[in-house]
């Protein structure tokens, strides 16, 4: 149940960056509260996941999902730039949280 908090924990903030760059686009109330919620319910369940995983983990495992969707969303709806080497180095974020995962 822990990683799993961590894991919604890292896709709120995900959300919550998303939001932020909808704020920046199209500018209105929709975008902010879904920004607040967003953070909002990251920390909250982030705070949980740390009661029993160690800090270290918790955040690296938190960061990674949100700098790994974060630049799959922005390839995928943004048009931010696809060049191989970035899509290597996103992938190799993403097999680091995987085996934080499996060492914990």
């Amino acid at each position: 149940m822990v990683w799993i908090s961590l894991i919604l924990a890292g896709l709120c903030e995900l959300f919550g960056v998303t939001m932020m760059n909808q704020l920046k686009n199209k500018p209105g109330m929709k975008p902010i509260i879904g920004l607040i919620l967003g953070f909002a319910a990251s920390f909250a369940l982030l705070s949980y996941a740390m009661n029993s995983l160690p800090m270290g983990t918790v955040y690296a495992v938190w960061t990674g999902i949100g700098a790994f969707g974060g630049a799959l969303i922005g390839m995928l709806f943004y048009g931010e730039s696809r060049d191989w080497k970035r899509v290597l180095f996103i992938t190799v974020i993403l097999v680091s949280v995987i085996g934080l995962k499996s060492v914990s």
